[in-house]
């Protein structure tokens, strides 16, 4: 397979597991957080810089990259690789999130999903092949099975609908995966917060040998214990000797309750949409850079971080950049709360290296303002 993956550690009093995953573009170190670019570039980010902060591995979109610049485009350059200048792994999600998002501009049928570019108005059809086609061109390590991410709240009968179609579309998927000896497709579980049909989902997905599996259909507007009560259910039917995807989560709490019960991948644009409003993540809780109570703060933004950010501007100049909407401060604040989430995965894999995962959530909650 394309990629493998390597249990180093689990922990005594959890779920939380530290592992290895070996790409065609290095090894990764899990759990990881993977920082989001969207259209082959993480905002304000230069690819040089995510390496300086620690980034292994940045995921891409399919359905943006699609509508432009155009896979085959993407194809001609080498791939996303060679396009944006990135030596490490990269992920693609498939862009049935994106396209199920546009629920007034899309028909879903058995063949795929017709839908209408957010950009243009033009009329496209992707299917379980086409994605796979696009993923394919644009040459990804690790590619994302075209799957049906369902809104919160649904009804069972279509959330029953919904997964067993995924599943469906995955054994297409895999048919239609034309570069497994250097691609990873993983599958998607989903099923609601429906206890039977995540099992169903899960019980389906693995019973296609692939090197990797997620969890979909999460935090998408439910509340968080749900979504905890979910993971706890649902990460322990997924292979104990393959990687579990969170899609789409990236908030502290999220990324540690996560890890609890098992899962080594996750993913945001949380980090980098907030910190372009301002909101930063420090050491001592979130910091809502632009308030007037900053405007003469000389001191740093985190003042246990050692970000480039934090070494070498005071919360009073980034407030100014920000208030006067200069470039630089949306950079500032990017790479620092980048680097503290890739920091933050750092320090969890370590805690559950010496078996005390569960005493470093506890000190973080603290310190964080979440007790």
């Amino acid at each position: 397979m394309a990629v493998t993956y390597e249990l180093l550690n689990t922990c005594s009093y959890s779920r939380a597991r530290r592992g290895r995953l070996h790409t065609p573009h290095g090894v990764i170190e899990t759990p990881v957080f993977m920082p989001v670019g969207t259209q082959a570039t993480v905002k304000t980010m230069s690819p040089e810089e995510l390496k300086e902060i620690g980034a292994q591995i940045i995921l891409s979109n399919t359905y943006h990259l699609f509508l432009r610049p155009g896979h085959e485009l993407i194809r001609e350059a080498g791939g996303l690789h060679g396009f944006m200048n990135w030596d490490r792994a990269i992920l693609t999600d498939s862009g049935g999130f994106q396209v199920f998002s546009l629920s007034s501009l899309r028909k879903i049928s058995e063949e795929g999903v017709e839908f209408r570019s957010h950009l243009s108005g033009e009329k496209l059809f992707l299917s379980p092949e086409k994605a796979i086609e696009i993923e394919n061109a644009l040459g990804a390590d690790i590619i994302m099975a075209f799957d049906e991410c369902p809104p919160f709240p649904a009804a069972r009968e279509y959330l029953k609908d919904s997964a067993e179609r995924t599943f469906r579309w995955l054994k297409r998927c895999k048919e239609a995966h034309r570069r497994p000896y250097d691609q990873a497709l993983f599958g998607i579980v989903q099923g609601g917060m429906e206890r039977d049909l995540r099992r169903e989902s899960a019980e389906q997905i693995t019973s296609i040998d692939l090197p990797g599996y997620a969890i979909g259909g999460l935090s998408v507007g439910e509340p968080k214990p749900i979504m905890y009560e979910v993971l706890e259910y649902t990460t322990p039917l997924l292979p104990k000797d393959k990687p579990r995807y969170l899609m789409g989560v990236g908030s502290p709490d999220d990324l540690f309750e996560g890890v609890e019960r098992g899962i080594d991948m996750f993913d945001c644009v949380l980090p980098t949409r907030i910190a372009r409003n301002g909101t930063c993540m420090t050491s001592i809780g979130k910091l809502v850079i632009r308030n007037a109570q900053y405007a003469k703060d000389f001191s740093k933004l985190d003042p246990n971080c050692s970000c480039y950010t934090c070494s070498n501007y005071s919360r009073a100049y980034i407030r100014h950049l920000l208030k006067a909407d200069e470039i630089f401060g949306l950079r500032l604040t990017t790479i620092h709360n980048l680097y503290f989430l890739i920091e933050l995965m750092k320090k969890i894999r370590q805690a559950i290296e010496e078996d005390r995962f569960l005493q470093f959530k506890k000190d973080f909650y603290t310190s964080y303002g979440y007790n």
